[in-house]
């Protein structure tokens, strides 16, 4: 389960190889965005094809890792190559919802209305 209230949410900018795991998620965490992976923040990454992400954090009893994978389009990233993205929970509701948490509108509409 994700935390509640408030937390530091970060994006990781660019591609992240969805094989890598807690320790691996966790390196790329200290020495490509220099932030501490045991500091309570949530930390995002997505895979190349988009429809992945990974959400690595420390709930102070250990280290979690929430996965989703999207069933029909893609989840909403940044452009950039590289660097980090902070937004807030309400973004992150989006993003995991597949909605474009930068204009809130959907990414993939229904196809039949019942």
């Amino acid at each position: 389960m994700l935390p509640a209230g408030e937390v530091r949410i970060y994006l990781a900018c660019g591609v992240t190889d969805m094989r890598k795991g807690f320790h691996s998620l966790a390196a790329q965490v200290q020495t490509s965005l220099l932030h501490d992976p045991c500091s309570g923040a949530l930390y995002i990454f997505r895979g190349r094809r988009g429809d992945l992400i990974k959400i690595l954090f420390w709930d102070r009893q250990g280290m979690c890792l929430y996965i989703k994978k999207a069933d029909r389009g893609r989840f909403v990233w940044p452009q950039a190559k590289e660097g980090v993205v902070s937004m807030t929970m309400a973004q992150m509701s989006m993003l995991l919802e597949s909605i474009d948490w930068r204009a809130t509108a959907w990414t993939a509409r229904p196809e039949l209305v019942v």
